[in-house]
């Protein structure tokens, strides 16, 4: 992945099959490795986002939301309206489904056909669905500390939204320098 010899699939492809010739790893232990809930959750959610054009055509749900967002005029309300709607899925969901669900590509595909870089929104929503600070659902690792820390909901509200806001201001502010519209 690193080099860019071979695609990321195939080189994620490669490595698991690596793992398993080497005997690093078996087949029940793969399986068990498996999260099956979130498996099932985001292969159940991906059709609600699709239906037929009048045109015959599939036209997805995600690609008409993230022109919408695009088309806010500036890039920069455009990049924080990506941010926010990802934050807000990643409120009932996990930060890896909402990102999975946001289909960072369909975000891109937004910025594409606006004319402009689908890099910045990519990155977008990559940095939106990592900042699940507001909720104990929107991570394993907030699900993991909530009972032994004592935590209640309101706890992750009230440490979470500043969070957010400064990781907001932060990838508005950064990534259109990193990566250019």
């Amino acid at each position: 992945m690193v080099t860019g010899a071979v695609p990321n699939l195939l080189a994620a492809l490669i490595g698991c099959l690596l793992l398993g010739l080497c005997r690093c790893i078996d087949m029940a232990a793969a399986y068990r490795a498996i999260h099956w809930p979130s498996l099932v959750l985001i292969v159940g959610m991906l059709p609600l986002f699709h239906r037929p054009a009048r045109d015959g055509r599939r036209r997805s749900g995600r690609q008409r939301a993230a022109r919408l967002l695009v088309g806010t005029g500036s890039l920069h309300l455009a990049l924080a309206a990506v941010f926010m709607a990802t934050v807000l899925m990643g409120l009932f969901i996990s930060n890896t489904a909402t990102a999975v669900l946001m289909e960072a590509g369909r975000a891109g595909a937004g910025g594409g056909s606006a004319g402009h870089s689908p890099y910045p929104f990519v990155m977008t929503v990559a940095m939106a669905s990592s900042a699940a600070f507001l909720t104990p659902i929107s991570s394993p690792v907030n699900t993991l500390v909530l009972e032994p820390g004592n935590y209640r909901f309101g706890d992750f509200l009230r440490i979470g939204a500043p969070l957010v806001v400064i990781t907001l201001a932060v990838t508005v502010a950064l990534v259109p320098l990193a990566l250019p519209f």
